[in-house]
């Protein structure tokens, strides 16, 4: 049990060498990772589906491979034998793809992503699929119309959204490395609120192609990580050119890799975004946040502050446009091709009532909020007054960028301006709930590629704070280069790594539900099926 903790709790980083080494087995790491699991999943619920088989099977052909030696084994991706979790709204073959909705529940894609074909060849084992807001619309990974996801540093608390589960699997490793979608911050917000690392790649760095759409213009798949190195070396694996994308950027990737190991950021120029701090954020988030600057300072970089005066426009144009594209989108569950099929009760079997009972039966009341909502953004007599002008205000967002982006190299703020809320609190009142990604949001509007990494616990509750860093588009390596060192900066103050000081992994505090309770050791997770 000992050598499994000092598996699931290591790098991936730190697993691939001592893969590389032959100092454990893949089929080791794997099994850890999934005994993990099944321990501790019934309680944080971050899996819909786990892929024990095939995950396995991976492992043990990466074992053989690394055995028999020769061109094979010298040909290995640095990363094989390292598992991985995956967004349930990344398609996969031969695992259920649901968007965490039951319009999709049991359905199997015929083919892969391409970002998941992109871990195939690099012989990643998957883990399986990780819990999300219904269609990646929500900001607490409630609206999953299979339960909520529970954050495993207090399990009465959200771990973000959408992709709470994919964060929360890391926070309590369940795996190493998972993959999220982010639209308006759904990578990065959780990733503040558990203490990972979540990283926004620029908009066509990495392939949309098997990401069922919700907002084809701000979409954006990226990796979820417990370190910045961690996650440059999941975005090398499945970023770059993609023909089967119309979006997909035709740059070679940068060595990302490599930025994360610079070590220095003497000269580099971070812009203090006035817009995203102060008032309205938690004063344990401001705190942490100055403590975050004053290390970047004391490490060479000189600290600027900078005016997006258009930002504030942005919660709101946003939440036009993500809502009309995702009308549009969502119109392909219609109860007909694929999916669920709901007949109607009475009355002529007509393909409209059919469409009509699927669709209500099938998509919980955030999206039908948000489709309602962009229809009527989008209808004739409103499309000029709301999408036209939202529209508007985007191209304003992006030339503020610009003119921050002319005096730094990089931006930071917070990345959400509270720490992980109780569950159900903010679940009736849904304006609450999109403040949450006030921070996050103006990087998909413009495009460009933001890093939330732990910046540390706040001073009320005891959870984490995230900092935010962006870079302007096709820049994703100063982020990493950031990065690397302001974690580096954190740690040492710190004394190690912010989970090893989460109370749910370690010794509970009075009255809160724990990941170390022994009762859990017997639990085993009922996720061997669809969910």
């Amino acid at each position: 049990m000992t050598e499994n903790n000092e598996l699931i709790r290591s790098s991936a980083a730190t697993l691939a060498g001592k893969l590389a080494a032959r100092e454990v087995s893949a089929v080791e790491v794997t099994q850890a990772h999934l005994d993990r699991i099944a321990a501790v999943d019934g309680k944080v619920h971050a899996f819909l589906h786990v892929n024990t088989d095939e995950a396995l099977a991976v492992a043990a052909e990466v074992d053989a491979i690394r055995a028999a030696g020769g061109p094979a084994a010298q040909e290995l991706h640095a990363l094989a034998g390292v598992p991985i979790a995956v967004k349930d709204l990344i398609v996969t073959v031969g695992q259920p793809t649901t968007a965490g909705s039951k319009i999709l529940e049991g359905w199997h894609s015929p083919y892969d992503a391409t970002v998941v074909k992109r871990l195939r060849a690099a012989k990643m084992p998957i883990l399986g699929k990780t819990n999300l807001d219904e269609f990646a619309m929500g900001s607490s990974t409630e609206h999953s119309a299979f339960g909520p996801t529970h954050n495993p540093w207090d399990l009465d608390r959200i771990p973000g959204g959408s992709g709470g589960g994919s964060a929360a699997a890391v926070a309590a490793f369940e795996a190493p490395l998972a993959l999220g979608t982010d639209t308006g911050g759904s990578i990065r917000q959780p990733g503040a609120v558990t203490g990972t690392v979540g990283v926004k790649p620029t908009y066509g760095g990495v392939s949309r192609y098997g990401a069922i759409a919700m907002a084809s213009s701000l979409d954006q798949i990226g990796p979820v990580s417990r370190t910045v190195l961690d996650s440059a070396l999941l975005h090398q694996v499945i970023g770059g050119h993609d023909p089967h994308d119309s979006t997909s950027l035709p740059d070679p990737l940068e060595d990302l890799v490599a930025a994360a190991s610079i070590g220095n950021v003497h000269g580099m120029r971070i812009g203090i975004i006035k817009e995203l701090h102060g008032e309205g954020y938690q004063t344990g988030v401001e705190n942490r946040f100055n403590e975050s600057l004053e290390l970047l300072k004391s490490a060479g970089a000189e600290i600027v502050e900078v005016s997006c005066p258009n930002f504030k426009y942005a919660l709101g144009a946003y939440y036009l446009i993500m809502p009309s594209e995702a009308s549009s989108n969502l119109a392909k569950f219609d109860g007909v091709r694929y999916g669920l099929r709901v007949l109607p009760e009475d009355g002529p079997m007509t393909i409209e009532r059919v469409m009509g009972a699927t669709r209500a039966a099938g998509f919980g009341d955030e999206v039908k909020r948000r489709i309602i909502l962009g229809t009527y953004a989008l209808s004739a007599g409103y499309y000029d007054a709301y999408y036209g002008s939202a529209q508007k205000v985007r191209t304003l967002i992006q030339r503020d960028f610009d003119a921050a982006f002319a005096k730094a190299d990089v931006l930071i703020s917070p990345t959400a301006p509270t720490t992980a809320f109780k569950l159900g609190e903010k679940l009736n009142d849904p304006l609450a709930m999109y403040l949450n990604d006030v921070a996050t949001i103006p990087a998909n509007m413009a495009g460009v590629p933001g890093l939330s990494l732990p910046g540390g616990l706040a001073d009320e509750d005891g959870l984490p704070v995230g900092v935010q860093l962006l870079a302007p588009a096709r820049q994703d390596a100063r982020l990493y280069r950031v990065g690397a060192v302001l974690e580096s900066l954190l740690e040492a103050q710190w004394g190690g790594p912010l989970l090893d000081r989460a109370p749910s992994l370690t010794e509970p505090s009075p009255g809160t539900p724990s990941l170390a309770d022994p009762a859990l050791n017997d639990t085993v997770a009922s996720h061997g099926g669809s969910h």
